[in-house]
C-alpha cells in the first residue's frame, strides 16, 4: 500500500519554528532537565539520519523542491525529531507539567503553521513529498516485534512492575497525531486522511517499546550513580 505524503510551507514557517526550538531549550535549561533536553537531540539526529540518509539518499523517496534538500531536512529532523523526543522524555519521566508542556507545544505548533500560511506570501515556498510503500512494512515489523515483546513480558513476568502498554500506546499515538493534525488542518498537508490516521498509529509509536526501556535504563543508572555519591 503506497500513498504521497507532503508539504507545502514557507520560509516564515522555519523562521517562526526555530525561534520556537530555541524557546523551548532555554525553558527546558531553565528548568534543569537536562536529560530530556539531551534525548531531544537525540532524537533530532535520528530523524536525520532516518530522513535524509535512509529516504533521501538510499530509498529516495524523499523530494524537496524550493531549498535545499540537505539543509531543509537537517531542519524538519530537529523541528519534530527534537520536539517529538523532548516531549516523549516529559511523558515517560511522568513530568508534574506534563499537560502544561503538551499544550504548549500543541499551541506552538498550530499558531505557527496558521502565521505563516496567513503572512507568509513574501516568502519562498517550499514543498516536499515522500512515498510510504518502500517502508512502512518495515516500519510495521518493528512495531510488531516491540509491542508483541513488552505484551508477552507482561503475560510471563513473574513480577509486579509490568510494562505500561497503553500508556506507551497513547503517548507514541498523540505525539504523531499532534503534528500530523496540525499539518492537515493548517493546509500544509493535502486534504486527507489516510497519512493522519496511519501515520498516527505506526510511525512514532513504533519506537515506544524501545524509548520505554531506553529510558528506564538511563533513569536507573542515573539513581545509581546518585545513591553511590551520597
Amino acid at each position: 500500500m503506497d500513498y504521497l505524503v507532503a508539504r507545502e510551507l514557507n520560509g516564515l514557517h522555519i523562521i517562526l519554528d526555530i525561534i520556537f526550538l530555541i524557546s523551548l531549550s532555554i525553558l527546558i535549561i531553565h528548568l534543569k532537565k537536562y536529560r530530556a533536553l539531551f534525548f531531544g537531540i537525540a532524537g533530532a539526529l535520528i530523524y536525520f539520519i532516518v530522513d535524509y540518509g535512509i529516504f533521501y539518499l538510499l530509498l529516495q523517496t524523499r523530494v524537496v523542491e524550493g531549498a535545499n534538500t540537505m539543509l531543509f531536512l537537517l531542519w524538519l529532523s530537529i523541528s519534530y525529531g527534537f520536539t517529538n523526543f523532548l516531549w516523549i522524555w516529559l511523558f515517560l519521566d511522568l513530568d508534574k507539567h506534563i499537560k502544561e508542556f503538551s499544550l504548549l507545544i500543541v499551541i506552538c505548533w498550530f499558531s505557527i503553521a496558521l502565521i505563516s500560511q496567513n503572512f507568509g506570501d513574501n516568502f519562498a515556498i517550499i514543498s516536499i513529498s515522500r512515498g510510504t510503500g518502500s517502508y512502512h512494512g518495515a516500519m510495521a515489523i518493528i512495531l510488531l516485534i516491540g509491542y508483541v515483546f513488552v505484551i508477552v513480558r507482561n503475560i510471563i513476568s513473574k513480577s509486579d512492575e509490568k510494562v505500561p502498554v497503553f500508556r506507551l500506546l497513547f503517548i507514541g499515538i498523540i505525539v504523531q497525531f499532534s503534528w500530523e493534525a496540525v499539518l492537515l488542518l493548517s493546509g500544509i498537508r493535502p486534504q486527507g486522511f489516510q497519512p493522519l490516521i496511519i501515520n498516527s498509529l505506526l510511525e512514532t509509536n513504533l519506537g515506544m517499546p524501545y524509548l520505554f526501556f531506553i529510558h528506564k535504563g538511563i533513569t536507573n543508572l542515573m539513581k545509581r550513580k546518585t545513591n553511590s555519591s551520597v
